[in-house]
């Protein structure tokens, strides 16, 4: 995703001036058209990740629109006081782009993984909460929403899912729905596992890419079922939440830190979120659903 984030910037740019770019190290090399082309509105700062949310305030204060754009934990975990109140409080519409989502790298430890990030971030007024599953989904969410005047957090990944879904800011996506007492509903990357684990279960599917503001109303169509979460993060099942009286089951990540190594998939295996695995508890909840019935 972080090749079509360029691209999609690099367009939007040449039609709007006020588009300027604050590195922190990450994707330097990436950028360099964009350097060439607009040498006084892309700047790498380094590793000082709170700073690059304060420039970005600083911008945003003189009528840009600001990208900011660096590893997940660093530059939501690490800068979170500065997204809170240099952003969110002064009502600045800055853009947070990330890479690294979940267990993208998995290979670097703790340091690296990041899944708290939307569930602290949809917590702070006005914020914005997106999670594409694929680079036509960033490219899409990031013409409509970087001078939505709220300050937005794009979460990106290397390892989107390969569905094509027409997705809309704030809305859900609605990808089955065969009037089963069941509905799956996830969100991002992770789809491409859960559409592979559920294809032939009796279950609706939901999908969103929208984590702040939740569509209530297409949860609200399934409240009546039982709703199974199944997401790699923490965030989607507190949105959820939202909508109260639900009977809700999920299925994401375990209490305690990821200590293994190898890759994203390696990971998502290890805590049960390969479609294997997704699939057998699908397939308990299903029959759970039955007896009980």
């Amino acid at each position: 995703m972080r090749k079509q984030f360029k691209d999609t910037v690099v367009e939007l740019a040449d039609r709007d001036e006020r588009i300027v770019v604050v590195l922190g190290d990450i994707s330097h090399f990436l950028f360099i058209p964009f350097q060439e082309k607009h040498p006084t509105r892309c700047y790498n700062m380094g590793i000082c990740e709170n700073a690059l949310v304060s420039i970005a305030a600083g911008l945003c204060s003189q009528g840009f629109h600001p990208f900011v754009h660096t590893i997940a934990p660093f530059i939501t975990e690490r800068s979170l006081e500065q997204i809170k109140l240099d952003l969110c409080y002064n009502r600045f519409g800055a853009n947070i782009v990330s890479t690294g989502a979940s267990f993208d790298y998995a290979w670097d430890g703790a340091t690296h993984h990041c899944y708290t990030d939307m569930a602290i971030l949809r917590l702070l007024p006005r914020m914005e909460v997106l999670q594409p599953g694929s680079k036509t989904e960033l490219d899409t969410l990031i013409r409509s929403q970087y001078n939505s005047g709220n300050p937005t957090y794009f979460r990106l990944s290397d390892f989107g899912h390969p569905h094509d879904v027409p997705v809309k800011f704030g809305k859900g996506n609605i990808l089955k729905n065969s009037g089963a007492k069941v509905t799956v509903m996830t969100a991002g990357p992770i789809l491409g596992n859960v559409m592979e684990a559920c294809a032939d279960l009796p279950v609706n599917l939901v999908y969103f890419s929208t984590i702040k503001p939740i569509d209530k109303e297409i949860i609200e169509r399934f409240r009546h079922t039982q709703i199974l979460v199944v997401h790699d993060a923490f965030g989607l099942l507190e949105a959820i939440h939202e909508v109260p009286d639900l009977r809700v089951s999920c299925l994401g990540l375990p209490d305690q830190f990821c200590v293994w190594y190898g890759t994203v998939h390696d990971i998502r295996k290890m805590i049960s979120l390969d479609p294997g695995s997704i699939r057998n508890w699908l397939q308990k909840k299903l029959a759970a659903t039955e007896n009980h019935c």
